[in-house]
């Protein structure tokens, strides 16, 4: 099996008293479209900085294609970064722009000039070569700054949440860019963003960050699914995060009481400590009165709340032991705001969690 592209071991890395990465450990595949996911202050961004050689740790080791980093500078990691701010140059256009890497390797002309065109091409930007880059919007402005970032073919492209100064529609519209161009090139991305659907979208694997922590790693559909803690389930909207009674403790299960309840769930070799287990279940798994019939789990709440958001609606629900759950549907299920519901669900779709 080939060595991975980047490697971090035991990464950490201190501002002050402030821990803003914790020993941090994972690699990074050839190839792969690979995200940091976490709120502010998660050290998704100082990863990416350490990697970039910006921010030197004060603990293990970097590698890339197998070799250390330490003591490399920037300029010499052969990796590209494309920030959130338009980092263009604005004294040059297009074509400059994207040149500007190439010329400082001292590439040929030709060569440059071809190269600059392929990119333009990629991107979407053949026939602006020539335009005033202070005069393209603000999607525009970021494809040139990810031309720029290709231009030097590096091993890895850091990009560090690169699509946070657009508006939502250019933002949707860049997201399926970056990942067509990914795919297209062959390159390794390593991506920072908070935005949960922007790396379920574009991601090969996410790293869930939480105050310099790297919680769990998986494919986007595992992650959202199957959260292995407490915050990864919360972290993703949607996830109905409540605490369920042990009945009993099975080899390879738990029996739980979830709010008058029974119901057997796999552990998946998570940890279980005390009587009270918390566990997961995604909102559009479960089904409210008539549909909950046909569920192997079904328990009573009243229903505390109808929120319509578009392109679905929210049952917000209580359940006897003053907990929440959330039913989301494409339609309104029930209404009458204070009446008893019936809710519904199958047991293969509650996850317990580790806290």
């Amino acid at each position: 099996m080939p060595a991975p592209i980047l490697r971090l071991e035991q990464v950490t890395k201190r501002f002050g008293d402030h821990v803003a990465v914790d020993r941090l450990d994972l690699a990074v595949d050839r190839g792969e479209f690979f995200t940091f996911l976490g709120s502010s202050g998660s050290g998704k961004s100082t990863v990416l900085r350490i990697v970039a050689g910006l921010e030197q740790p004060d603990g293990g080791r970097v590698l890339i294609d197998s070799k250390d980093m330490a003591g490399v500078p920037p300029w010499r990691r052969h990796v590209g970064m494309v920030f959130q701010q338009y980092a263009v140059f604005p004294h040059m256009n297009v074509a400059a722009n994207v040149a500007y890497g190439l010329g400082v390797q001292g590439k040929p002309r030709a060569e440059i000039e071809a190269r600059v065109a392929s990119l333009l091409a990629l991107v979407g930007l053949s026939g602006k070569e020539r335009r005033d880059v202070t005069r393209l919007s603000g999607g525009e402005q970021q494809r040139v700054a990810l031309a720029r970032a290709l231009a030097p073919a590096p091993s890895l492209l850091l990009l560090d949440e690169p699509l946070g100064a657009l508006d939502e529609k250019i933002r949707r519209e860049m997201q399926a860019e970056l990942k067509r161009i990914q795919r297209t090139t062959g390159m390794t991305f390593v991506y920072v963003t908070h935005d949960q659907e922007e790396a379920l979208t574009m991601s090969d694997r996410v790293a869930v960050m939480h105050l310099g922590s790297c919680l769990q790693v998986d494919a986007p559909e595992t992650l959202f699914r199957r959260p292995r803690t407490r915050f990864t389930a919360s972290f993703f909207r949607g996830s109905n995060v409540v605490e369920a009674d042990l009945l009993e403790a099975r080899p390879d299960a738990l029996v739980l009481r979830l709010a008058g309840a029974t119901l057997v769930v796999p552990t998946n070799g998570r940890c279980v400590a005390g009587p009270r287990v918390p566990v997961s279940v995604r909102a559009e798994s479960l089904h409210l009165d008539g549909a909950a019939a046909s569920r192997g789990v079904r328990l009573e709440a009243t229903l505390a709340e109808v929120v319509y958001r578009g392109t679905n609606v929210d049952h917000v629900l209580e359940t006897a032991d003053g907990q929440r759950l959330t039913a989301t549907s494409t339609r309104r299920e029930v209404d009458g705001v204070g009446r008893r519901v019936t809710v519904g669900f199958d047991s293969t779709d509650v996850v317990v969690l580790e806290d």
